[in-house]
């Protein structure tokens, strides 16, 4: 197959209605980012609703079901005070109601330990195959994350926060579920 074949393949994947491939790739790109915001703010609900029951998931050392993975991944997360994954480019590849989609991201973990192994940075890909299914909503149904790198910073490096300023939290308590829920508050 040439570039000319492969580039029509993926052409003919796309969905004729360009309105309709706009949203189902900000559909995708959202539950990117609800995932981030389920693992950083360690809410399980919220990272489990990304995926298809039936998922599974390759990411790190542990290869599984997605309940699997969810209880591997909240484990070592409790060994973090906080973490934040920001992800970058993303190009998704849409067929129907199945999609490829490639996310590059930075996650940061951070710990009061000084243990390198706790204050790691990691570069890292998300490859998905997404589908929508009767429900019609975008989830993941099978994910390989892959690490491309990984530093951790000298001890430091690190400064503190001072006393006084917003700081996020791992429960519902953290600013962004207090937001949420004012949503239906009308002034």
């Amino acid at each position: 197959m040439d570039a000319t074949d492969e580039k029509s393949n993926e052409e003919s994947r796309e969905p004729a209605d360009p309105i309709a491939q706009l949203l189902d790739r900000a559909a995708i790109g959202d539950l990117i980012l609800q995932y981030c915001r389920g693992i950083d703010r360690f809410d399980r609900s919220a990272v489990e609703a990304c995926f298809h029951p039936d998922a599974t998931d390759t990411h790190g050392s542990f290869s599984g079901t997605i309940s699997e993975f969810i209880d591997w991944a909240f484990h070592l997360l409790e060994r973090y005070d906080s973490t934040m994954h920001l992800v970058a480019n993303q190009l998704i590849t849409l067929s129907g109601d199945r999609a490829v989609s490639e996310t590059y991201g930075i996650a940061y973990h951070r710990s009061s330990n000084p243990d390198p192994r706790r204050n790691l940075t990691v570069g890292f890909r998300y490859i998905d195959l997404m589908e929508r299914r009767t429900d019609q909503t975008w989830r993941i149904a099978e994910r390989v994350a892959t690490t491309e790198w990984v530093t951790a910073p000298a001890t430091t490096e690190h400064w503190p926060i001072p006393a006084d300023s917003a700081v996020g939290t791992r429960d519902h308590t953290d600013p962004i579920h207090v937001f949420l829920a004012r949503l239906d508050d009308r002034p």
